[in-house]
């Protein structure tokens, strides 16, 4: 089990250069998510499953923590460890849109829309594991 320690506030460029590496990562995992996925045929193909929107979402989504973990590491004095509570709040509540998909989208599937939440589980991963440093040596940048 990983500790979570008091953090030294990165300087902008280091964040920057996270924040890239955020999203970068986050694209091109759920990128390759989707082609497993689409390729499998598992799942029926709907708007939102397309690349598209899930490229779009999820570049979104690691700027907006980027911005959140930015800010947090201004007015906090553990910023790693309130974005971790931060991300896994946000990351229940952005499960709501693709549940009400079920309700208001015909082509909509449960295995389609788990499959969309699956992806925010992985944005929200790269994002903690990209931005912060828990589960990290304490000297790791």
């Amino acid at each position: 089990m990983s500790t979570i320690t008091p953090t030294v506030r990165p300087t902008r460029s280091v964040l920057v250069r996270r924040g890239l590496t955020a999203v970068a990562l986050s694209l091109a995992a759920n990128a390759l998510v989707l082609a497993l996925v689409l390729a499998s045929g598992a799942v029926q193909p709907f708007a939102p499953l397309s690349y598209p929107s899930v490229l779009f979402l999820s570049g979104a989504g690691a700027v907006g923590a980027t911005l959140v973990y930015g800010y947090l590491t201004t007015r906090v004095e553990n910023p790693d460890r309130t974005f971790l509570r931060v991300a896994l709040a946000v990351l229940v509540v952005s499960f709501l849109p693709d549940i009400g998909l079920l309700f208001g989208d015909p082509q909509a599937t449960i295995p389609g829309v788990l499959v969309l939440m699956a992806m925010h589980v992985v944005v929200a991963g790269v994002c903690v594991g990209t931005l912060t440093k828990i589960g990290r040596e304490p000297d790791a940048v």
